[in-house]
């Protein structure tokens, strides 16, 4: 028996205000009772989404060396784990990263973009090289939109049926990764779920979530976060994808019942505990 936590690397940005990417993921993984190696990718005053002029440093310089000096350690890491990239160079940094530690869990958010566009801070080289980090991926954690990106096919505005998303559920494992999940997905039948395909078993599965009418920063880096807390600890893909559904949720509601500003994220401090409670899960279902 090993007389450490599990180790995460996670190879992300830090906003030091607004409530995403690193801010976001060391509590949460942390509470969760894994260790968080925080590999930063570039240090930001907020996040960009319309807290004025940012303050951004690029800190690409600083992955390799970082790498370098872990393995001179001989640390070990159980997951890696990636996602905002402020510049092409890092996706080969991202990529040395995933193959030093080849016999860990690998898992790629591949943060390009929301809403059907692209984020202004991804240009159209680094979301061509992005496909290289999926597949090598185990498991990768796309929104709707980054779906989209990664097949090179139109955004869908209208809402899918099983069978579409299903399709592009395939055509992403195709890409490489196990599992898959995309989140935040407009189904035809008036629901929306994060869906979720594990290729090896051929099984598809859906958790549904409540629509609430805003939008926060950070939700996609919170729900991704548990679901590697939630494997890494035990969990299968949909208890895992459920577990992240009933979190963010939880936050989320929270937040907006305080009528707190969208741009400052959710209110995380007041829904961490849930985390650590001894929850029974059974909302996710099979697609």
């Amino acid at each position: 028996m090993q007389n450490r936590p599990l180790r995460v690397a996670a190879i992300h940005d830090l906003s030091g205000f607004g409530r995403c990417s690193l801010s976001v993921i060391l509590p949460v993984i942390s509470t969760m009772g894994v260790q968080v190696c925080p590999v930063p990718t570039a240090v930001l005053s907020t996040h960009t989404g319309g807290l004025g002029d940012v303050v951004l440093r690029d800190l690409t310089d600083y992955i390799s060396p970082a790498l370098d000096h872990y393995q001179r350690l001989g640390l070990d890491f159980e997951c890696v784990y990636s996602g905002f990239l402020s510049s092409v160079e890092q996706v080969d940094h991202c990529l040395d990263f995933l193959r030093a530690y080849q016999g860990s869990l690998s898992v790629v958010d591949p943060v390009m973009g929301d809403h059907g566009k692209a984020y202004r801070t991804c240009g159209v080289e680094l979301r061509g090289r992005m496909g290289e980090l999926v597949g090598e991926a185990n498991i990768i954690t796309p929104n709707l939109t980054e779906a989209a990106m990664l097949l090179g096919m139109d955004y869908p505005h209208e809402p899918l049926t099983v069978a579409q998303i299903r399709s592009i559920l395939a055509k992403l494992g195709e890409l490489g990764p196990d599992q898959t999940v995309v989140t935040g997905v407009n189904l035809a039948d008036d629901t929306m779920a994060n869906v979720g395909y594990d290729r090896a078993r051929g099984a598809y599965w859906r958790v549904n979530c409540t629509y609430v009418p805003v939008s926060y920063p950070g939700t996609g880096d919170i729900f991704a976060s548990v679901l590697v807390g939630g494997i890494l600890t035990g969990d299968s893909l949909p208890i895992a994808m459920d577990r992240a559904t009933k979190f963010l949720e939880l936050a989320i509601k929270t937040t907006y019942s305080y009528g707190a500003d969208t741009r400052y994220g959710v209110m995380l401090e007041k829904s961490l505990r849930w985390l650590t409670e001894d929850n029974i899960l059974t909302g996710y279902q099979s697609l």
